[in-house]
């Protein structure tokens, strides 16, 4: 699939979402399912796109309806002259190669402490590596995160390069979803 075959566009509004938490974008789109089903994957999906013409990276999240929501943060709607409630015009294609995902800090600690898990991890795919934090930062509860990291070392010191029975879209889990919209 080139780059071209995943460029879609759209008008969407732009939703607030009601329970924001610290690191909750300013604001978010659901991305059309034709937009969705036109990206190579259901689960995280870096796309370069435009808003009302301003460019764009982000990464969009799985939906849980085998569709994306896009965050957008202040500093881009401001850069694009739009507000919560507006309709705003996009363009998104999916990037040509997946950007390294930043490790979060407690995971990091942990493939250190393990050199197995270090050297199969370092030997994956930017998309295997991907999921695995997705997985790990979808945990609800901290110790589920804390067994999940632990779990992501066990398997990967045994030599396993992808998440097994993760479900990266939500859809069949019903584990993820976009967020609910302010009223």
């Amino acid at each position: 699939m080139t780059q071209s075959e995943t460029k879609s566009a759209f008008d969407a509004k732009l939703l607030r979402p009601a329970k924001a938490n610290g690191d909750a974008p300013y604001a978010f789109v659901l991305v059309p399912k034709e937009a969705s089903a036109a990206l190579p994957r259901r689960g995280r999906a870096t796309v370069d796109g435009t808003i009302n013409g301003h460019s764009f990276q982000v990464t969009l999240e799985p939906d849980g309806q085998l569709s994306h929501w896009l965050p957008l943060d202040n500093e881009l709607l401001k850069a694009a002259g739009a507000q919560i409630g507006d309709s705003a015009a996009f363009e998104i294609k999916a990037v040509e190669q997946e950007p390294e995902p930043e490790i979060p800090a407690d995971l990091l600690e942990a493939l250190h402490a393990s050199p197995e898990a270090k050297a199969t991890w370092d030997d994956t795919t930017t998309i295997a590596r991907l999921d695995w934090i997705h997985w790990i930062v979808s945990a609800k509860q901290n110790k589920t995160r804390v067994k999940r990291i632990r779990d992501a070392c066990d398997k990967l010191s045994s030599g396993n390069r992808r998440v097994c029975c993760f479900d990266q879209s939500g859809f069949y889990s019903k584990a993820l979803k976009a967020p609910q919209a302010a009223e």
